[in-house]
């Protein structure tokens, strides 16, 4: 398997001055990558080639603005990752999780949370707890427990994708863990109840 076309500054100047066939290249060349982004962050409701199609649409609109400072790929990242972010602004619903709303073997999981030693069954019940809690909290924190904790992927990598300071990537991402200990909290308390 041969390494991509390297992505040259000429390539790009090409793009800007609306060259088909370099446009249609840059699209070939960094849609895998495109992808493998909205795949992991995408919101649910939209189909992930939708979101594609908007994050290049986004690249295209800002190529312009691409200075060069970091590497294309981190700023393609960058633009994908922010769009994402939009579009799961854009979802604004956020609904409250009762626990009446829960399927049996997450009722379960819930239920056996503190425990160790779970049962396959029981493992994938708490993922998909896991995910209809993540479904609750806002689009940051979403992501930031995504990265942080699931993936666990270093602070400075992080940064790297979303622009901010490694310390407010460490803040962001305490207070987004205490906003899901919280909504767990709450529906633990609403079992006892």
């Amino acid at each position: 398997m041969s390494s991509p076309e390297p992505i040259t500054p000429e390539w790009l100047e090409r793009v800007v001055a609306r060259d088909r066939e370099s446009s249609r290249r840059l699209v070939e060349r960094l849609h895998p990558q495109v992808l493998r982004i909205v795949r992991a962050h995408r919101p649910r409701r939209m189909a992930e080639e939708d979101v594609c199609q908007e994050v290049f649409m986004s690249l295209f609109r800002h190529l312009g603005q691409y200075a060069g400072r970091v590497p294309f790929e981190h700023w393609v990242s960058r633009v994908a990752v922010n769009t994402c972010i939009d579009q799961l602004r854009r979802e604004r619903a956020r609904p409250e999780l009762r626990r009446a709303d829960l399927e049996p073997a997450e009722t379960l999981a819930l239920e056996h949370l503190a425990e160790d030693g779970a049962g396959p069954d029981e493992t994938v019940a708490r993922r998909d707890l896991l995910g209809r809690l993540m479904a609750t909290l806002g689009p940051e924190d979403r992501l930031l427990i995504q990265w942080t904790a699931l993936e666990e992927r270093p602070v400075p990598e992080v940064s790297a994708l979303t622009g901010w300071s490694a310390s407010l990537v460490r803040v962001k991402a305490f207070r987004a863990r205490r906003r899901l200990r919280a909504l767990l909290a709450r529906l633990l308390a609403s079992e006892s109840s």
